[in-house]
């Protein structure tokens, strides 16, 4: 973060720099016009086609022409002074962004063609996840992946209602919340009660002319939705009460925010992800946002080996040589580092609970047992090392 700071502010510069030359420009020229006029209206245009001209005359076109000629090359001087400004730019960017990221990774991890296939296949999934069915077709072709067609249809219809809800059409979501009502009641979801309102408050938008349609369409749908969503029923009832004057000068104007629009989006891309057994964010978007975040740590970390010679401190790469937090978003399963090795537990290595309550790995324990005593490192507590238990977080 710190580097991209440093490039936005050359580039404020190089804006600000941009902004004022521009507008210099703007009004030399516009000077100039005007004086360039001014003569031409005073001295040229009075004068006659036959007559010569004077000596004066002569002398002042001679200095219209000379400071015309001293406007040009001082803003074409000042246009030449923006390209140093400019390529401070880019030296910026080579500054604080390091072009080499091989340090970091390890080549050998998509070599094989098991690892090839898995890769393409994550990025066929992508494409068919953001709705780019021609690209996810293609390359599915290409690389000669064998994916079953009942495997992309989920990915299809999913597009499809998504586009429809950002067009605000209900009916396709509508219809398929329907078909899988058991499914959503199953998983406490609360789509097809969001749907139903928002065709509701549609209806409501429409005035008074649409009161009975809106009365019988809250008879047919919220019935079998009474009982999880009563308060909200009740409240959309009670807008019906200020059709008159118009929702949007009633106290539940708030019903008409567009968010709720954005918001039915993000529900049926959660509930029908769930319903399929897939992931709400695409698996190859985590992975490249979470590489993104880590980058910057990674680069420093190797950096700083690099100057103290020590390299060989990290001998494997599939092992981080520090903890990274890559915030709450990508928080998916639990993660224990040992205080006292300073190392991530793993299945041969698992966190041991002591007796006091601390935690350590199970190297750490081994290393601090002294036969049958173990000083705990955090308190003063003594205990067998066969009373610490394997913990799971």
């Amino acid at each position: 973060m710190e580097s991209c700071n440093n490039v936005e502010k050359e580039i404020e510069k190089v804006l600000t720099k941009f902004g004022a030359f521009n507008e210099h420009v703007r009004r030399t020229l516009d000077e100039l016009i005007e004086y360039v006029q001014n003569l031409q209206q005073e001295y040229i245009e009075s004068a006659s086609v036959m007559e010569t001209i004077t000596p004066a005359q002569s002398s002042i076109l001679s200095r219209c022409s000379t400071r015309v000629k001293d406007v040009v090359t001082s803003l074409a001087t000042e246009h030449r002074d923006l390209h140093g400004t400019v390529s401070k730019v880019g030296k910026a960017i080579d500054k604080n962004f390091i072009a080499d990221f091989a340090t970091t990774s390890n080549e050998d991890v998509f070599q094989g063609s098991e690892n090839a296939k898995l890769l393409n296949q994550v990025i066929s999934e992508h494409f068919l996840r953001q709705g780019m069915l021609e690209i996810a077709e293609e390359l599915i072709k290409e690389t000669g992946l064998q994916m079953e067609q009942n495997k992309r249809e989920p990915f299809s219809e999913l597009n499809r209602i998504l586009d429809a809800l950002k067009r605000k059409d209900l009916k396709p979501a509508l219809t398929w919340a329907q078909s899988n009502r058991e499914k959503l009641l199953e998983q406490s979801s609360s789509l097809e009660f969001r749907l139903h309102r928002l065709h509701f408050i549609d209806l409501l938008q429409q005035g008074v002319f649409k009161q009975e349609e809106a009365i019988s369409y809250a008879r047919k749908n919220f019935q079998h939705l009474a009982v999880q969503h009563e308060k909200e029923i009740q409240i959309l009832m009670g807008s019906l009460l200020y059709l008159k004057q118009g929702i949007q000068n009633s106290p539940y104007s708030y019903l008409l925010d567009p968010i709720h629009w954005v918001e039915i989006c993000d529900i049926f891309t959660r509930d029908a992800c769930a319903l399929l057994g897939l992931s709400v964010e695409s698996p190859l978007a985590v992975c490249t946002n979470a590489g993104c975040i880590a980058l910057p740590a990674l680069l420093n970390i190797k950096q700083v080996m690099q100057q103290r010679l020590v390299t060989g401190v990290w001998n494997t790469r599939d092992e981080l040589p520090i903890e990274i937090d890559l915030g709450r978003k990508c928080h998916f399963h639990s993660i224990f580092a040992c205080p006292i090795l300073r190392q991530q537990s793993s299945e041969n290595n698992p966190p041991m609970r002591l007796v006091c309550g601390h935690v350590i790995s199970r190297d750490a324990l081994h290393k601090l047992a002294n036969g049958n005593k173990l000083k705990c490192p955090y308190c003063p507590v003594e205990q067998n090392p066969s009373e610490a238990k394997l913990i799971h977080f």
